[in-house]
């Protein structure tokens, strides 16, 4: 049987520990390439340093030199339950575009915070875009805590402190636990030095992770990536994003509203597949699909939604640029992409401490998030968050620049 991979997003302030971590699992799990730590102290000898496990994640160059993840970077585990693509996401200010490309595929995430200089702004940032970004599976992870003498009390302070904030954005961790990822500290087995810490490991912690189970009951929704000549056909490829799929089925395209059936489902390297579920990327071939283009997306006959060209959602700005009302932009939902102006800011929302800046704003800028009311060009097919995820995840553009990203929170007629 084909092993389960979960995808994992270490998010966290700038200097906690997220590479030096993602380090240590690499080391402990025996995922470390042959001839890695040679490299590894030859690069910390280079630059008049200790051995340090994060050059193993900072592969550039100006990383190094200046001890800080700018770009996300991908690796590999193995533990005995399961695969990981673990993401490593800068913790700067600045590059905080790069964080959300990250997150924005991972499935689970954990939450590095320097245990002696607890949760900072960016901290709380991070942790209110995964929970905006609709990541549930969490684990907070106090680290460096051999430097507070490896002290319960602090870290018994601190838990409550963590545990206070994220319910106020909706995150119930998995667990809060203490480590060190430098000194390997109740990473892949229980430490004597943390004796008073009854929970399980970190990599304890991610294995008991459940995973998302396929909903096979939820409305079908397949979003059109590209279509591909053949010689008597197209075919329709995408990836299943809600519900499943069936040969012979009826389905219908929007936002045309046209009714057609379902002939063949195509993967690479399977022949005769009869039903595809949520989360497999599949090719079609429709009995009747003239005029169906990238951006289009097949729902089921009974439960096909009613496009709409206006919505209200919550929105994360990223850009030096402010968001403003009235102002041309591009919307891109899943494959969709068309003009939309905000015609209106409900509130504006600091997104580090969750304080309300404006009831009546005209603009949104640099990191502040905000409740906007939406007009698209055209009507496009989008759902609540809270329903459909793929569908209520959206991204706002200007140019090739993407500078907002947000959730659609209520449709509208």
């Amino acid at each position: 049987m084909a092993r389960e991979t979960l995808k994992l997003v270490v998010i966290g302030h700038v200097d906690h520990g997220k590479s030096t971590l993602i380090g240590r699992l690499i080391i402990d799990t025996g995922s470390l390439p042959k001839g890695k730590i040679k490299e590894l102290k030859k690069i910390s000898r280079e630059l008049g340093k200790d051995t340090e496990i994060a050059f193993l994640l900072d592969q550039l160059r100006e990383e190094r030199e200046q001890s800080r993840t700018i770009d996300t970077t991908q690796v590999f585990l193995k533990t005995s339950k399961r695969d990981y693509v673990v993401i490593d996401t800068p913790g700067h200010a600045e590059f905080i575009k790069n964080m959300m490309t990250g997150a924005s595929c991972a499935q689970a995430a954990i939450l590095m915070i320097d245990i002696n200089e607890g949760m900072m702004e960016q901290t709380k940032r991070h942790a209110y875009l995964i929970s905006m970004l609709g990541i549930k599976k969490v684990i907070v992870a106090l680290n460096k805590i051999d430097l507070v003498n490896y002290d319960q009390a602090r870290f018994s302070a601190l838990k409550c402190e963590i545990a206070v904030f994220l319910n106020r954005i909706n995150i119930a961790p998995a667990a809060i636990i203490p480590i060190s990822a430098k000194e390997g500290v109740n990473i892949y087995k229980k430490d004597k030095k943390i004796k008073w810490h009854y929970g399980p490991s970190l990599i304890s912690c991610l294995d008991a992770l459940k995973s998302d189970l396929r909903v096979a009951n939820m409305p079908l929704r397949f979003p059109v990536q590209d279509i591909y000549d053949l010689d008597r056909a197209k075919m329709i490829v995408g990836r299943l994003e809600s519900g499943l799929l069936k040969k012979g089925q009826q389905v219908v395209l929007l936002p045309q509203n046209k009714k057609t059936k379902v002939s063949s489902i195509h993967v690479f390297g399977y022949r005769g597949k009869k039903t595809a579920y949520r989360g497999e990327n599949i090719g079609l071939i429709l009995d009747n699909c003239p005029g169906v283009k990238r951006g289009d997306v097949i729902v089921g006959q009974n439960c096909a939604p009613m496009p709409s060209s206006s919505f209200k959602g919550h929105v994360f700005w990223m850009s030096d640029q402010p968001f403003l009302l009235h102002k041309k932009m591009i919307f891109r939902c899943a494959t969709q992409e068309v003009g939309c102006i905000g015609v209106s800011i409900e509130k504006k929302i600091d997104s580090a401490t969750l304080g309300i800046i404006d009831k009546d704003p005209r603009e949104l800028r640099f990191n502040e998030a905000g409740s906007v009311l939406f007009k698209t060009d055209v009507p496009v097919v989008v759902e609540n968050f809270t329903f459909i995820e793929a569908l209520g995840r959206f991204t706002i553009e200007n140019g090739q620049e993407v500078q907002g990203a947000g959730i659609i929170t209520e449709k509208l007629p």
